[in-house]
């Protein structure tokens, strides 16, 4: 048997590296993990990443940065772009970067096979000599951000549409989160300024609330950005508000849902007032699972983040649905 390829799988998500190791099984490759870009260039360096598996959107260095790192070093590594964000930008800026191909997340085996034999970078294993697999111990929240990552990037790309640049999309933040953290969170954000809208969803047993809150001083570029002329009034910004809502609310919680093979229904958008809460009449419970997503642009100076909170009744139905992932 030949000498395994060294492979870098480099992604944020335990939930992504597994399916990716679980998908290159049938060949002859050592695979290193890496949970950020800075990890998948010391794993380069070391010799350990002839080919490179690479997500987008990670903490500390992200996609992007580590293809123009791998270019500016001439580092010797192949690299293969496997991520959630499909804004057609995304690819034309890796492919522009160097990398040699762009999978979309979710992938099956039979794509990544497709792209592997169209380069002829690998060879293939018999049974008797299976490649290394490396499988990490799986939560509810590395379910979820997955699905929250994958969800995110193509609500991404409609809100791209709606705004006519590239949204840099953000990274999920999956927890449980107790009620009062989550009172006192919007109670500082009513008071910052900041303008809110909530969305109520329901289905499969699952249901809750999206929070979309866009920060004060955002109004005025989004207006420039979406091609309206900006009008100072409060029913010009609660309608730039709900067109916001029903486009990435809407697009988030579509595809969150068909990722897991269920269905949603959702009302319609409600504009938030000083004193109104999220969630209301849920001081009862303790804890329950939230999703976080910032999708602040600095360089456009919009502040606009989306959470959903689901009640905690959900939590049984979101563990065996996380189930299903394994």
């Amino acid at each position: 048997m030949e000498t395994p390829v060294p492979v870098v799988i480099c992604d944020d998500s335990k939930m992504a590296r597994r399916h990716m190791v679980r998908a290159l099984s049938g060949w002859n490759v050592d695979i290193t993990l890496a949970e950020h870009g800075l990890e998948g260039l010391e794993a380069i360096r070391n010799g350990k990443g002839d080919l490179l598996f690479l997500d987008l959107n990670m903490p500390f260095m992200d996609g992007y940065d580590v293809l123009e790192r791998i270019r500016r070093d001439d580092l010797p590594t192949m690299v293969i772009v496997v991520s959630g964000d499909v804004q057609p930008d995304a690819r034309q800026r890796v492919m522009a970067l160097g990398a040699i191909d762009f999978i979309k997340k979710p992938f099956t085996q039979a794509q990544l096979t497709d792209v592997i034999q169209h380069y002829g970078i690998l060879a293939e294993v018999s049974k008797s000599e299976p490649a290394t697999a490396i499988l990490e111990a799986i939560e509810l929240p590395d379910y979820y951000q997955e699905v929250a990552n994958i969800a995110m990037g193509r609500a991404g790309e409609r809100l791209s549409q709606l705004l006519h640049t590239f949204v840099h999309v953000p990274i999920p933040v999956v927890k449980l989160i107790t009620y009062p953290v989550l009172y006192k969170k919007f109670e500082h954000e009513m008071t910052d300024n900041s303008r809110m809208v909530s969305q109520g969803f329901v289905g499969s047993g699952i249901s809750g609330e999206a929070i979309l809150t866009l920060r004060e001083g955002s109004f005025l570029p989004l207006a420039e950005l979406m091609g309206k002329k900006y009008s100072e009034s409060e029913v010009f910004e609660n309608e730039l508000m709900l067109e916001m809502a029903n486009t990435l609310i809407g697009s988030f919680l579509q595809n969150f849902a068909e990722m897991l093979d269920i269905g949603f229904s959702w009302g319609n958008p409600i504009l938030l007032r000083s004193g109104d809460h999220p969630m209301s009449g849920a001081e009862k419970w303790s804890e329950a699972f939230s999703i976080t997503l910032d999708y602040s642009q600095v360089e456009s100076r919009i502040g606009c983040e989306l959470m959903l909170v689901f009640s905690p009744d959900s939590t049984s139905a979101l563990r065996e649905l996380g189930n299903y992932l394994k």
